[in-house]
């Protein structure tokens, strides 16, 4: 009762301040502005450090107005299954690198000290059913909030406020399952699972303190959060601004013309961006789920089917999965070769393959029922079969005689169908091919969702240049996207935008048309509303503008896609991504890497492109869309891509775990599993930031270097010895760095003098170290004062050099020249490494 009480007051508080701030955003537009609005209690001026933090945990999506703000002392990670050799191999598929360590409980696969938030929790294996992962563990602040199986949790089984779409099982999510419940703790978090989960990534934040944190409640069902989520892609998920106001303007664009949609000098905020483009129609083609299965070399497969006793030779035709090249296999009819299924041409683009081969006579006349046989000759992969027909020939006209339905037991079991060497099973969810005008429907829409260019400038400065249907979600199709802050209404052609977009002055919204097409019919919407909080909060470096950085061309062999390289601070918050590549999709075993402020260890560091969009094996279910991610659009040669070719178009936002950077991010993507399938790629950054950057180096103390040690007071009774070390970061296969340098590893206390920049908002201690022993663990003061421990359960023997942070929050560190640091390896860990450590002042 009293645990529900606080939360009432929690919530009657919140109102209050929201009713504060209705009064102070001002009047409408059009009418004189208010020259003083009242400031907004969190962006404007000087942050505390407990709203340095932004929003945290429901209130992320409870106050949307605010993801513009610029965090402080606030890093986002992920712990994932990835190839720590910088492959592809051992993603997750052995499960070797799944577990950080073992546990009575089972596979330990996050932990962290300190204040902090988990993000996305995504899983996949056998096909999306992670029932064999067993159960899910939680613990917060020792306290298990989750502990159920975990095909339970993504089926929605645990009910509020574990229901879809805060969580989503390998239907909802296209053969990945994912659990996107944001869950704040204040001193620790450890994630388990009951067995190997083999493929996952853990996305979480850490704070410098645990200032206005609260520990998740798993018993709070947050019912007007998932009211909002449940209307993603539909309504604008922000509480309305008082004083709004719409600006709507016929779309009337000869090629190479921009038309300017609206424009205002009432400093404050775009908040809605709304476009009917009815050119650009929605082709829906047929599609059709069959259940099949695979052989592989030295395997073959066996059935009977009826046919017609009269017949002059029997047609065979079987459904086949295209994306698997070169699929041949030796026909045998009743124990004697007749024929060879020929070899299969990539379709790909989920699209269903049909090859037919006639059978002989000599091999089938006079029977009522044959046996057929189909022994592996060779493959890219495997031989797959989801369906055969049997049509018999009589009088020269061919009478369908019988149907096997592969992968139905009852069908299977009454064509007495046999498989020996099963390489695969289950179900597949595919197009048939478009007729000549559907195609043309479809490329002519792909050329103005191309072509078509949204272009916003803040302040006299453009931040958005971006293909029309990419910033909305869909670049390569007019295809249904529900995304939480943008959306598309393929049937009526409706495009639509919520994001917050703050501006000092004033803002411009424009269309170009870069078609060889002039745009006659359609309309678009701009709302905005007066606010001089966002307006002198983006004047402060509060908040930052909203920016895209949007690119299209060729893949580079050996170099990952770039999504977003920027320099200053700000913060990541989404992608969409268009890919062009070989009909076999082998393009989207490429991970993201995410690297901030200069490391050179990534941040985050996935397992393959479908899973950092949170599905799975390809996207194995098609095409879907929900609030944080999706791949609306898969397209093959028969249904609007080009010939031989896979178009994929997906989606990933990032808001309660949006990566916050203080002076630069670098964020990209592989292609393939090593950045070596060619492909033609395009994709649209979600970002805010600002130039100047928000933090800088103040001091760094080398270890084994006499100078530098004697300079820093750096102190221990036994330091170590000095060692060298020649070895490589984790990252890209061919170009992550090497480094050469000396370390030291100690199993006793130590104790270091760095300088700072006394108007800092809090130091990031940054160490250089050798991972090779995995779970490092420190006690950490920092002038007498004990914060959490700097725990590290990563490990790597392969890729050795490490660069990790621990965060001094500004109540330890603030109008300090200098600061003292005292590590204390805990008993029982092994010893504490470093090469070097560096004190980064945040601003």
């Amino acid at each position: 009762m009293q645990e529900a009480h606080v939360r009432r007051q929690h919530r009657w508080t919140r109102g209050i301040v929201a009713a504060a701030l209705a009064v102070a955003l001002g009047p409408a537009l059009g009418t004189p502005a208010n020259a003083e609005a009242a400031p907004h209690p969190d962006p404007a001026g000087p942050r505390p450090s407990a709203t340095a933090k932004g929003p945290v945990g429901w209130d992320t999506y409870r106050e949307l107005d605010r993801l513009p703000g610029l965090t402080t002392g606030v890093q986002t990670k992920q712990f994932s299954s990835f190839d720590r050799a910088g492959g592809n191999d051992h993603d997750g598929f052995d499960g070797r690198h799944s577990c950080l360590r073992e546990s009575a409980a089972g596979c330990v696969i996050a932990e962290h000290r300190g204040a902090g938030e988990v993000g996305a929790l995504w899983f996949t294996r056998d096909e999306g059913d992670v029932t064999r992962t067993g159960n899910l563990t939680v613990e917060l602040d020792g306290r298990k909030v989750v502990d159920a199986p975990l095909q339970d949790v993504v089926d929605g089984k645990l009910g509020a406020p574990f229901v879809r779409p805060l969580v989503g099982n390998a239907d909802d999510s296209s053969g990945g399952v994912y659990v996107e419940v944001p869950m704040p703790y204040r001193e620790s978090m450890r994630i388990t699972t009951e067995h190997n989960p083999l493929f996952h990534h853990v996305s979480h934040r850490t704070f410098a303190d645990a200032d206005g944190v609260e520990t998740f409640d798993p018993d709070d069902p947050a019912e007007d959060v998932v009211r909002t989520l449940r209307k993603a892609g539909t309504a604008d998920p922000k509480e309305p601004l008082p004083g709004a106001g719409t600006t709507k303007a016929e779309l009337k664009l000869a090629p190479g013309e921009t038309q300017t949609l609206a424009r205002t000098d009432r400093p404050g905020l775009l908040s809605a961006l709304k476009m009917r483009l009815p050119a650009a129609e929605h082709v829906a083609p047929r599609t059709e789920s069959d259940e099949g299965r695979a052989f592989g070399e030295g395997g073959s497969s066996e059935f009977t089917v009826a046919v017609d006793p009269a017949n002059e030779g029997v047609r065979l035709t079987r459904r086949l999965d295209p994306s698997i090249a070169d699929q041949v296999a030796a026909i045998h009819v009743d124990g004697e070769k007749v024929a060879e299924w020929p070899a299969s041409e990539p379709g790909g683009g989920g699209v269903w393959g049909e090859q037919s081969v006639d059978l002989p006579a000599s091999a089938t006349a006079g029977k009522s029922r044959i046996t057929v046989r189909n022994a592996f000759v060779s493959s890219s992969l495997d031989y797959n079969e989801f369906t055969y027909w049997a049509d018999s020939l009589v009088g020269g006209e061919a009478r369908r005689t019988d149907t096997v339905d592969v992968g139905d037991t009852a069908d299977e079991a009454a064509h007495a169908y046999t498989i020996t060497g099963q390489a695969w099973e289950g179900e597949r969810t595919f197009a048939h091919p478009l007729d000549e005008d559907e195609l043309a429907d479809v490329r002519a829409a792909r050329k103005l969702l191309e072509g078509l260019r949204l272009r916003i400038s803040f302040d006299g400065e453009r931040t958005v240049d971006s293909p029309l249907g990419e910033f909305f979600g869909s670049g390569q199709a007019m295809n249904d996207v529900r995304s939480l802050m943008y959306g598309i209404d393929a049937e009526s052609s409706t495009l639509s935008a919520w994001w917050p977009m703050p501006f000092a002055e004033r803002a411009t919204v424009e269309l170009h048309n870069g078609t060889d097409t002039a745009i006659t019919a359609g309309d678009a919407e701009v709302t905005a509303a007066p606010s001089g909080a966002h307006a002198r909060a983006v004047r402060t470096g509060a908040q930052g503008h909203f920016r895209t950085d949007s690119h299209a061309g060729p893949t580079e062999d050996g170099r990952s896609w770039t999504f977003l390289k920027a320099s200053g601070q700000g913060k990541f918050a989404g992608v969409t991504h268009s890919m062009e590549g070989p009909a076999t999709r082998f393009f989207l075993e490429g991970d993201e890497r995410v690297y901030v402020d200069g490391s050179r260890t990534p941040q985050i560091h996935g397992t393959g492109s479908e899973d950092f969009y949170q599905a799975g094996w390809y996207f194995n279910r098609e095409t879907f869309s929900v609030p944080w991610h999706g791949n609306p659009t898969h397209l093959g040669g028969a249904t609007g891509c080009g010939a031989g070719k896979d178009c994929t178009g997906a989606f990933r936002l990032m808001l309660h775990d949006a990566v916050p950077f203080s002076s630069s991010i670098d964020f990209g993507i592989e292609h393939g599993p090593t950045n070596d399938v060619a492909a033609d790629y395009s994709s649209t950054a979600y970002w805010y930031g600002r130039s100047e950057p928000a933090g800088h180096r103040t001091d760094t103390l080398t270890l084994g270097d006499p100078d530098s040690e004697r300079a820093h007071d750096y102190t221990s009774d036994d330091p170590g010895p000095v060692t060298g070390l020649d070895s490589r970061f984790e990252g890209d296969l061919h170009n992550a760095p090497a480094l050469t340098a000396d370390t030291r590893a100690t199993r006793a206390p130590v104790s270091f003098t760095l300088a700072t920049d006394p108007g800092n908002r809090g130091v990031e201690l940054r160490r250089l170290s050798d991972q090779r022993e995995p779970g490092q663990q420190v006690k950490v003061s920092v002038d007498g004062v004990q914060l959490p421990d700097w725990q590290q359960p990563l490990a790597n023997s392969e890729r050795r050099w490490l660069e990790d942070v621990h965060q001094i929050p500004a109540g330890v560190s603030a109008g300090k020249r200098a600061i003292t640091v005292t590590l204390t390896p805990v008993e029982g860990a092994p010893a504490w490494s470093a090469a070097s450590y560096q004190a980064h002042s945040l601003r």
